[in-house]
């Protein structure tokens, strides 16, 4: 392995099957470190294509996501870091397509559990191909101001605490990324900092090992001291002892290989990784201190020394000139998220959407404040649920089974009306649900269903200004406006709309007053002695009774009335009661199988006019 320098200011990664939080943590780093460009290219998740958005400092970017790892190195061909966080069972197979890519020169797998067989074919590969792997089981590495893998150091407060917005003199490998943290907090506070440094994740076999990395660090210029930590089981810490031993580390080594507490045990302790256990004496974190130390790497006493042989070793080169103090500087503040801002009570944002009749934050959503399990437990129906989510209240059940009715009654009215008929004709062409529900509501209007605010409003007026039946009539004729709720095409005095008949004996039994009702009775009577056809039809009939159900439930101001009438709720139920029927003709006509409709010619007139 050896050469050199892994990383630069300008080292793009692709980034494998997406997590936010790692990916916006090494944008912020870039951020911080005064890079021009973002170190991530692009993003891979097989099967997507399109782009996540994520910040840049102040700067809102588009991060191209690709669906293919061949497609992604062929878009960013000098992105040359693949960063891989598919789990333990996929790993080996995009770690090792990666690897067959021209453009990828360095693999971070961060999976642990990878199968032993598949690491050491990945390892074989990548040493045959000169190429790097870090990990499996790790969380990455860093070079200082430069670039950063994944999660690696952690916060962007650690990382400024650590000072790895700018380069040190210290180049670090471990096995472990959590104590790689603690390691880089101890070089902020006894040298001028990280270089660079290197988690190579703790599985037993790791795709590159830590000689590896301190013969590489041994030929980076800027690197004046290598601090190395290991831990017990497995015997890579030899490698290192051997080049050592054979004078290939021309720079001081600070070492200490963590788990000398293992020999209190009685029997063999696995650690946290799959690699922390002792297969024998020689792989005892205390042999292969001693080793170390006899090849002339500086190893403290115990763990807790390691801090104090780090700062004398820098120390020592400091005064040698060999190190020259790295001048403190101010990093850039990066932005905070708003969600962070406004969780920390930091910052105040105005909400773009207000909801009063649901909420769905708690263990279970609410109707107007009603839960969802109170609503089944005490067998709402739909007029209770419309009542809250409309109404915003619990009406009285008389009220609600009003409601249902008007739903019920208004579901169909036949294939021959326009709203049905334009569905018809849709579902024939073959379009989808929601188009033939949609070419079917369209129609709803002044004309066809959608007189029954119009209805209300008009009786309301007229009922309120004292006006008679025949004053109220003719006035709206003045006017050129046709009674809304008057007349229809089929139903006349002697052929009544059943669907009236049903609703005013319902109200008559259970209304507390039904005056508004009774009003537009007059009218009609006055209408007939004009036409046989100026019937009140079910339009008429649902807006003025609904006018009585508003008012005798005594549960609404004259505002909160004006206020349903004007926005449109009556003209809600007929949409929704319509909607079942026209859902209804949608399947029909497709069960049925029915060709696409064409309007036959001997039913239209041609003409020149």
């Amino acid at each position: 392995m050896s050469t050199g320098q892994l990383f630069s200011r300008t080292t793009q990664a692709l980034f494998y099957n997406y997590k936010q939080s790692p990916v916006q943590r090494m944008l912020d780093f870039d951020f911080l470190c005064g890079r021009e460009t973002p170190s991530v290219a692009g993003v891979i998740n097989p099967g997507s294509e399109g782009f996540h958005k994520l910040f840049f400092g102040q700067e809102e970017i588009a991060v191209p996501v690709h669906g293919t790892i061949a497609a992604a190195c062929k878009a960013h061909p000098t992105a040359d870091v693949f960063i891989n966080f598919a789990s333990f069972r996929s790993a080996f197979a995009s770690s090792m397509e990666a690897l067959l890519q021209p453009t990828i020169r360095v693999i971070a797998i961060i999976a642990e559990g990878v199968p032993e067989g598949d690491a050491k074919k990945l390892i074989s590969y990548a040493r045959a191909n000169n190429k790097v792997v870090i990990g499996p089981a790790t969380v990455g590495g860093i070079q200082a101001g430069a670039f950063k893998i994944g999660d690696t150091a952690g916060t962007l407060d650690n990382i400024v605490h650590c000072k790895l917005f700018r380069p040190g003199s210290v180049g670090f490998v471990s096995k472990s990324g959590g104590m790689s943290n603690e390691l880089y907090n101890v070089l902020a506070r006894v040298t001028d900092g990280l270089y660079e440094g290197i988690a190579i994740g703790g599985d037993a076999y790791p795709g590159s090992t830590l000689s590896d990395h301190v013969l590489r660090y041994n030929n980076i210029p800027q690197i004046k001291m290598i601090v190395v930590l290991g831990e017990l089981g497995g015997r890579d810490e030899y490698s290192l002892v051997e080049a050592l031993q054979q004078g290939k580390v021309k720079k001081p080594v600070v070492a200490w290989v963590s788990g000398t507490c293992a020999s209190l045990f009685k029997s063999e302790v696995q650690f946290g990784h799959a690699g922390a256990k002792s297969g024998g004496e020689m792989e005892s974190a205390q042999a292969k201190n001693k080793a170390l130390q006899l090849a002339g790497a500086v190893v403290p006493t115990s763990f807790e020394s390691f801090e104090q042989a780090i700062k004398e070793t820098y120390e020592a080169l400091l005064k040698e000139k060999i190190i020259v103090p790295v001048e403190h500087s101010e990093p850039p503040a990066v932005p905070e998220d708003l969600n962070v801002a406004i969780k920390n009570g930091r910052v105040r944002a105005p909400t773009h959407i207000v909801s009063t009749i649901c909420d769905d934050r708690g263990e279970e959503p609410t109707y107007a404040g009603v839960p969802m399990s109170t609503i089944i437990e005490k067998d709402y129906g739909l007029g209770d649920v419309i009542s809250l989510l409309w109404f915003k209240r619990s009406l009285p059940r008389y009220c609600t089974k009003f409601i249902e009715m008007c739903i019920m009654l208004c579901a169909d009215h036949g294939p021959c009306v326009s709203g049905a008929h334009n569905t018809i004709v849709t579902s024939r062409a073959g379009k989808d649900l929601v188009s033939c529900l949609v070419s079917g509501l369209l129609t709803i209007g002044p004309r066809f269903g959608g007189a029954i605010d119009d209805a209300a409003r008009y009786f309301k007026e007229a009922y309120e200004k004292g006006l008679s039946p025949d004053a109220f009539v003719e006035s709206m004729k003045k006017r050129g406006i046709r009674v809304p709720g008057i007349g229809h095409r089929i139903k006349s005095r002697d052929n009544r709309d059943k669907r009236v008949e049903l609703l005013q004996k319902y109200a008559r039994t259970h209304f507390p007053s039904v005056r508004y009702m009774e009003y537009a009775v007059t009218v009609e009577n006055y209408t007939l002695s004009k036409a046989a056809n100026l019937v009140l039809n079910v339009d008429g009939c649902i807006g003025s009774l609904f006018l009585d159900l508003l008012v005798s439930c005594n549960m609404f101001s004259q505002q909160e009335i004006d206020e349903i009438i004007e926005i449109g709720y009556l003209n809600g139920l007929f949409v929704l009661a319509r909607s079942i029927g026209l859902i209804g003709h949608t399947f029909d006509q497709k069960r049925l199988k029915q060709p696409l409709y064409r309007h036959p010619w001997e039913d239209v007139l041609y003409t020149k006019y």
